[in-house]
């Protein structure tokens, strides 16, 4: 049965170079119809040219890689492509930086044994340096907070007017829409910040007029749904503050 030989060169973008790998590739002998190039990231294995290339893969065949990352960056999932095409498909893996990564040799159970051993040592080598970034990275965050680092986006500085428009809405005299299109702002924005100062109650805000259906709006129209959603939860604001019970009831 006549045995193929392959090579599998990737880069994470459309402008890396791949010149190094083409050039280990064919030194190495690999034949360039036989070299499979593959712009795409390396996080997972769920890329479309080198599922084709491993699902091809037959017995005594040999796939050529530069170097261990090349195959991905998830040692997890490594081993479980290692175990796959050297099991499963009983092809053989030549990784060139790693010599000891070279399941080509005699196809004997020593050559095989170390293989596995190497492998799953860099497994764990990669995983136990993960988990020391991540644990430096807590360090560092914990460090410049307690030297008063403030992490996140910049606060957004509002607008002078902005207070006279919030009380505007706690009054219930114009929508949060409203105010944040006459503030220049997004309306999200304004509902974030609109309870920065102090909520006064509610007087008119509507809540009856949403509740039993008066109509003592300038408008002499019922509020809209949207509109008694804002004013019931504005009087709801009023029972989170002193004597809130008592002045949002006699205001409403």
């Amino acid at each position: 049965m006549e045995r193929n030989t392959y090579g599998y060169v990737r880069v994470s973008t459309q402008v890396q170079n791949e010149a190094r790998q083409l050039s280990a590739m064919r030194e190495f002998g690999v034949e360039d119809e036989n070299i499979i190039i593959e712009k795409q990231s390396g996080r997972d294995f769920k890329r479309p040219l080198y599922q084709q290339l491993v699902g091809g893969l037959r017995a005594g065949d040999v796939l050529v890689v530069k170097s261990i990352d090349r195959l991905g960056r998830n040692y997890t999932e490594i081993l479980e492509q290692w175990a796959f095409i050297t099991k499963k498909q009983d092809a053989a893996i030549v990784v060139l930086d790693m010599p000891l990564l070279d399941t080509r040799q005699g196809r004997d159970l020593t050559g095989t044994l170390i293989s596995d051993i190497v492998l799953q040592l860099l497994s764990y080598v990669a995983q136990t340096e993960r988990e020391n970034i991540r644990q430096r990275q807590a360090e560092g965050i914990a460090a410049a907070k307690e030297q008063g680092v403030r992490f996140g986006r910049e606060r957004l500085e509002l607008p002078e007017s902005f207070p006279e428009f919030a009380q505007l809405w706690q009054n219930g005299r114009i929508s949060s829409r409203r105010a944040a299109e006459e503030l220049g702002m997004s309306y999200k924005t304004f509902q974030r910040n609109r309870y920065g100062g102090p909520v006064p109650v509610p007087r008119g805000s509507g809540y009856s007029d949403c509740h039993a259906g008066e109509q003592r709006f300038a408008s002499n129209a019922l509020p809209s749904a949207q509109e008694c959603a804002e004013r019931m939860e504005r009087f709801l604001t009023t029972l989170l503050h002193a004597d809130g019970w008592e002045k949002a009831a006699k205001s409403s």
